[in-house]
């Protein structure tokens, strides 16, 4: 898939989605962060035990919701995304990852779907589903 530049997607569903993973791949928190609404309707489903699972609806509540992911997962052994599917405002990502959990050293495996909508070229909804049974045994001592 071609990486488009926030400006080059505009209101453009998958270009934004593409434009997400773009800038969660590259670390960039601040222009992660832009590509989101003030308010945004957040959710990953799961387990109590797996820090980032939950609603969200602020940026700072984003914010902490990356940092923790990102001391959580101590390394990233695969990330692929099959596809993007976009539909006027609403778009679905499929794709896959291993992740290596810090805290306990165990793998995390899984498909996942990520439901976006997207409003002015920025992310108001958006709600990932991943195996949380493989996720809360990974966070298992």
């Amino acid at each position: 898939m071609t990486a488009q530049t926030i400006t080059d997607a505009g209101t453009d569903t998958a270009g934004t989605i593409q434009e997400f993973f773009t800038r969660f791949g590259a670390g960039d928190l601040p222009a992660l962060l832009d590509l989101f609404t003030d308010e945004v309707d957040w959710n990953v489903p799961g387990s109590a035990v797996v820090p980032w699972t939950g609603r969200r609806t602020t940026k700072e509540e984003l914010t902490a919701f990356f940092v923790s992911a990102g001391e959580e997962v101590a390394a990233t052994e695969r990330f692929e995304v099959d596809r993007i599917v976009a539909d006027g405002d609403t778009g679905v990502a499929l794709g896959r990852f291993i992740h290596v959990i810090r805290r306990t050293g165990k793998k995390f495996s899984s498909e996942f779907a990520l439901h976006i909508a997207v409003s002015g070229g920025r992310i108001r909804l958006y709600h990932m589903f991943e195996d949380g049974a493989a996720a809360a045994e990974a966070f298992t001592a």
